[in-house]
């Protein structure tokens, strides 16, 4: 539902998101179809980056940039040659090394396997704080949402950020920056309108109905997914919103002269929101009860081709 209470239909919706994906070309450069930066991974969380960057790739992105702490970077790097990796994030110096490529990016995603150590978080802070005066449109997942919990102000007056919490995260960020008592079980659409525009971001809050609200958009993906609630599928989805979002802006950017049927923001996480829910409804009809996160990430091409074709 937009500003003018109407709410765009699934075809309409399919329309806009292929109003913004970049047509593959022989004379495009390596980089142009979107670099992505995923902030995360950890000694005990090594897949949750991999899942995130690896699905950027497989939707179309040229490059992906995993900044991940010291203990992560080998088994990272031996789950794919594809991605770049940076051990970076508990250095001496973490910033003296990422603030070389942030420059480079075109979004970043912070918190898949982050963890939250404090010295991480104090990384996590300078990142944020470069990343804004860099303008780089940022989605927050996992760890760096619970980081927010107590350091929201962190995004005072920056609005291209895309939060994507499930229903107990977003409960409990509601109740610290609010200051009101919410259940995960109670949460309505009127409470993520609060947060989002207090905070004056996009929220993508998942459930078995995802309700995305941002800009004075409110969209609900149902779009039908798998009964399978395996580990990592919501590391599928923030990469995808990571791919999706840098794609939406710039193409916001570029023809502001003539402006997106829908914000940035909400076109985007709805996008991420349908393509994860069909990758895994694919990924179920192949392998059931035993579908794993790896098998998702092998049907992301094929699901983004049936939903938004090939360009």
């Amino acid at each position: 539902m937009d500003g003018d209470g109407s709410s765009p239909t699934p075809q309409q919706l399919l329309a806009a998101v292929g109003a913004i994906i970049p047509p593959m070309s022989p004379s495009a450069h390596k980089g142009q179809a979107g670099r992505v930066g995923v902030v995360g991974g950890s000694l005990e969380y090594t897949g949750a980056p991999y899942f995130a960057a690896t699905t950027a790739l497989r939707c179309g992105a040229d490059l992906a940039h995993v900044f991940c702490a010291r203990d992560a970077a080998a088994p990272i790097k031996a789950y794919s040659p594809e991605l770049i990796v940076h051990p970076a994030l508990d250095c001496p110096d973490p910033m003296s090394e990422i603030s070389v490529w942030l420059p480079r990016l075109h979004s970043l995603l912070l918190g898949p396997g982050l963890g939250r150590r404090p010295q991480i978080f104090a990384t996590l802070n300078h990142i944020i704080q470069d990343a804004i005066d860099k303008q780089i449109p940022m989605v927050f997942d996992a760890d760096a949402l619970f980081y927010l919990n107590d350091n929201f102000d962190v995004l005072k007056g920056y609005r291209n950020v895309i939060l994507t919490p499930n229903r107990v995260e977003f409960a409990r960020l509601y109740r610290s920056v609010l200051k009101r008592d919410l259940r995960a079980d109670d949460i309505e659409v009127e409470n993520i309108e609060q947060l989002a525009k207090h905070l004056g971001v996009t929220i993508l809050c998942k459930g078995q109905t995802d309700i995305i609200v941002g800009d004075d958009v409110i969209l609900t993906c149902n779009v039908t997914g798998a009964p399978r609630r395996c580990g990592g599928q919501g590391d599928v989805l923030s990469g995808a919103t990571a791919l999706f979002y840098y794609w939406a802006h710039g193409t916001s950017v570029a023809c502001h002269n003539t402006p997106l049927p829908l914000p940035a923001g909400p076109l985007a996480a709805w996008a991420a929101a349908a393509l994860t829910r069909t990758a895994m409804k694919i990924a179920f009809k192949n392998t059931g009860r035993g579908t794993l996160t790896n098998d998702v990430l092998s049907i992301v091409p094929a699901a983004f081709s049936a939903l938004f074709g090939n360009k």
